[in-house]
């Protein structure tokens, strides 16, 4: 009954895939920065992510 307000996988997927995309393009831009630190840290973040996408769309 609960399941009917749970959302669908795809559209967490497309959720999480546009704060993958968001992760990746902070990431960038600290390390245009020259902030190196801050880049590791939201590459990191980003990987996180990225496989929470993997682990949804593939089981």
């Amino acid at each position: 009954m609960f399941g009917l307000f749970k959302a669908s996988p795809a559209k967490q997927a497309q959720k999480l895939q546009q704060a993958y995309e968001k992760k990746l393009a902070e990431a960038m831009n600290a390390q245009r920065n020259g902030d190196i630190r801050s880049y590791s840290m939201l590459s990191e973040e980003a990987e996180k992510i990225h496989q929470d996408i993997q682990r949804i769309t593939h089981g």
